[in-house]
């Protein structure tokens, strides 16, 4: 069978693989220390599955619009007017199934043949392949540990072209856990605003798990004008523990919206009914949950952190959100996939190879495990290490 062009392009996920991989040794039943999942090990809370279970025994088990549940749409909408200082409608917000959905309809909707998206490395792997799928080219801009893995204004502006249509921020970021400043936001948002045909697509997936006093500012917030220029791609997963459940949500101009909308109304249709009234409960509930998860998140990360910053041959920063740290192993002598195959091999701990994030010289390590697989994982780390420095 001859397929597609733009599929040939495509690189299947690592992230996926390396997971599915370490599952499959723990089903032969060995000891395996994962560190890949980007998922928290948290249940959904108790009363979002509630909520759900009373949709279920109402009967909202049927067809619901493309678009979303109205209610959820104005939950959402209310959320970013009140929470992010984004002066949306419901109108303006598409429920999708799940935050990589509504950047996939985005990219459908919005890059075609010719046009350019510009993508700090390290990305999230999943961005740089919409574009391709969409027949678009995306233009990597790599960052280093030194600018803590942000892009600068400067690298910014020397990236835009005529044909740069749409610019990928991911704030706090997977998988380096760096967050923009409220100074490096409006600094880039200046940077925007200079070239009349570049939006910016805001990925805030993680934006409620934060540290050390850190504030998150959606870019749309900074003015009226660059709020005309943004998307925001958002979701219930992380912050919720809401992986499985495939709710997330495009917010955005009216025209975009729509066109996001007709293209999931041919493809996916609506969101699974009786998930988005989980949705609604998470948005108009006490968010104690979400505090309970940074609060180990916190405990965990320092660990984390301090664990591998004294071993001699690594080194990371320090996150301040979400729940990975991205380690240099360049003193190692081994590259990504090396070191993460034979990691695994000899001491059975599962990583991700940073070239799934377009960085070789490093791997990422999730904490969103509990403290004792951290601890053992970071004790057979060093074991590892200290064979190779």
């Amino acid at each position: 069978m001859q397929l597609t062009q733009r599929v040939s392009q495509v690189v299947p996920s690592i992230t996926l693989e390396i997971t599915a991989k370490a599952k499959a040794m723990r089903a032969e039943g060995i000891d395996v220390l994962s560190f890949t999942a980007g998922e928290p090990d948290f249940a959904t809370p108790p009363h979002i599955v509630e909520a759900a279970k009373l949709a279920l025994d109402e009967g909202k088990t049927r067809y619901g619009p493309a678009a979303g549940e109205p209610a959820l749409r104005q939950a959402i909408a209310k959320k970013l007017r009140e929470k992010n200082n984004l002066l949306y409608e419901a109108a303006n917000v598409l429920v999708t199934n799940g935050g990589k959905h509504s950047l996939f309809n985005l990219m459908l909707a919005m890059i075609e043949q010719g046009d350019e998206v510009i993508i700090p490395a390290p990305y999230w792997l999943s961005y740089p392949e919409m574009v391709r799928l969409a027949e678009g080219t995306p233009v990597i801009v790599n960052t280093t540990a030194a600018t803590d893995y942000k892009i600068t204004p400067e690298q910014l502006r020397q990236a835009i072209t005529p044909k740069s249509k749409l610019f990928v921020l991911n704030s706090p970021s997977n998988p380096t856990g760096a967050v923009y400043t409220p100074g490096e936001i409006r600094a880039l948002a200046e940077v925007i605003l200079e070239y009349d045909h570049l939006y910016v697509v805001s990925d805030e997936i993680y934006e409620r798990i934060l540290y050390d006093g850190t504030e998150h500012l959606s870019i749309g917030a900074v003015n009226d004008e660059i709020f005309r220029r943004t998307i925001i791609s958002n979701g219930f997963a992380k912050s919720y523990s809401m992986t499985g459940w495939r709710v997330g949500y495009l917010a955005g101009e009216l025209p975009l919206i729509k066109a996001c909308s007709t293209i999931q109304g041919h493809s996916t249709s609506n969101v699974c009914t009786f998930a988005q009234y989980g949705a609604i409960a998470a948005l108009e509930n006490p968010q104690t949950c979400v505090e309970t998860m940074v609060k180990a998140f916190t405990a965990r990360r320092q660990v984390m952190v301090e664990g591998i910053n004294q071993i001699a041959g690594l080194s990371c920063p320090n996150p301040k959100g979400a729940f990975y740290v991205f380690v240099d192993i360049t003193k190692t002598g081994l590259n990504s996939l090396e070191f993460s195959a034979q990691l695994l091999e000899s001491q059975q701990v599962a990583v991700i190879p940073g070239v799934a994030f377009g960085a070789d010289d490093c791997v990422r390590f999730s904490y969103a495990t509990d403290m004792d697989t951290i601890k053992r994982g970071l004790a057979k780390l060093g074991q590892f290490v200290s064979t190779l420095v």
